[in-house]
């Protein structure tokens, strides 16, 4: 069986490593992959939203199944497209994705379905944004409505913090898109990232996990696509769980129903765990990432099997099983991301490393070397029944492997 892979990050690594791991007769091919995916599959360097140029590649090599990892294809409508061609595609319809791209259609719909989340406002002006942060009770969260990779949210101290951020979406727009923003109360409790598979008549929940999105220990510094992750968190237990289903998952697969999406694919909730109970932050419509990293690893059931029946909506005839495990990530970031950041520099020690999985994210493969090629470099994952252990493990393969300007979070696994 022939398998495409759309992404080049550390969740479609996983995805592709996940994949083979479970049966060598899966082909993997990728647009446009990575370093280390290039090692496990054929990766094809085309740009993932020239949708005519992946179906040439589709048609050449007589792919049997497309799995999308990231969110803008499936903004710009490649499921759409490709199941016109007849294609077996797992992830949602254009129609659906807009639960990610647009953080405003999201909140509206937490509201009128009734689902926990923050109390908020939308707007689309500069001085009408000004004009609400002025009465807005400190701290709060500035939300561009669009995508921005993981960094278009931020918690707001002070005006002046909140005023800057403002002129920086209105008048510098340094995001694209149309310039919406939605500013909310700031919630306080601990994050955890909640994913489904669903055909959308029938959902099958993934093992929780907890994403560390600032940059710095202690959760300091901006926001990042994820600096690691670890499932389960140690806050988790089945009587959150049936209040997370109860509250959340279900009324918004209920709303689905009511609103007429037909949605097929994973779906995140990204919460945060309040004193109140669990609240929304955000709807993502894919696998996250790191999650995937940590998540896939747990996973014993065939993961091909799985997307074909969430795409034939037969996934109540399924069953999933999960190792009992706990696992662990550390991303390896380049110095100055989530800002800029230099590419180019040799991995070394990649060879030394044991006991852990390595998922390249921003890597390429190039005369034989391994470089880096992106902010985010590598998922150093590792397994065990034992937390300490895990951590152990995982931090002595991070400090063994080496890149200029390796940054990485020391409290993985901590908080």
């Amino acid at each position: 069986m022939k398998i495409l892979i759309i992404g080049g990050g550390g969740r479609e690594h996983a995805i592709c490593w996940k994949i083979k791991s479970y049966s060598k007769d899966y082909e993997i091919f990728a647009i446009p992959g990575n370093g280390g995916i290039a090692q496990i599959g054929q990766c094809v360097k085309k740009d993932s939203s020239n949708f005519n140029e992946i179906l040439e590649i589709s048609e050449e090599n007589k792919i049997d199944l497309i799995i999308v990892g990231p969110e803008n294809p499936l903004s710009e409508g490649i499921v759409d497209f490709f199941k016109s061609k007849g294609y077996k595609i797992f992830g949602p319809t254009k129609k659906a994705a807009l639960f990610e791209s647009s953080k405003c259609f999201a909140k509206e719909f937490m509201k009128k379905y009734n689902i926990p989340t923050a109390d908020f406002q939308i707007t689309d002006s500069f001085e009408e944004s000004v004009k609400i942060i002025e009465k807005r009770k400190l701290p709060y969260v500035i939300k561009f409505d669009g995508l921005a990779a993981g960094k278009g949210v931020r918690v707001i101290e002070n005006y002046q913090e909140g005023k800057n951020y403002l002129e920086e979406i209105f008048i510098k727009k340094i995001f694209k898109g149309e310039t919406k923003v939605v500013i909310e109360d700031c919630l306080v409790g601990k994050e955890l990232s909640y994913l489904i598979f669903t055909d959308t008549n029938t959902y099958i929940p993934m093992v929780p996990a907890k994403d560390y999105k600032r940059v710095f220990d202690d959760d300091k510094g901006p926001n990042t696509g994820g600096m690691g992750c670890y499932s389960p968190p140690n806050y988790f237990n089945e009587e959150l769980e049936q209040e997370i289903k109860k509250k959340i998952v279900e009324p918004t697969l209920k709303g689905f129903e009511r609103e007429n999406i037909d949605y097929r694919g994973v779906l995140y909730f990204g919460l945060m765990i309040t004193n109140q109970g669990p609240y929304v932050l955000e709807y993502n419509v894919r696998f996250g990432d790191p999650e995937t990293q940590v998540i896939l690893p747990r996973m014993e059931s065939d993961l091909v099997e799985v997307c074909e029946s969430v795409i034939e909506g037969s996934l109540n005839k399924i069953n999933i099983k999960w190792k009992e495990e706990k696992s662990l990530c550390v991303i390896l970031a380049s110095k100055g991301y989530p800002g800029e950041y230099e590419k180019g520099k040799e991995i070394k020690n990649l060879d030394k490393v044991e006991d852990v999985v390595l998922f390249h994210a921003g890597t390429k493969l190039e005369n034989g070397k391994i470089l880096t090629d992106g902010g985010r470099v590598l998922g150093v994952c590792g397994i065990d029944k034992d937390i300490e252990k895990l951590r152990g493990k995982v931090y002595k393969a991070v400090q063994t492997i080496d890149f200029e300007g390796k940054h990485y979070r020391k409290d993985i696994g901590l908080l």
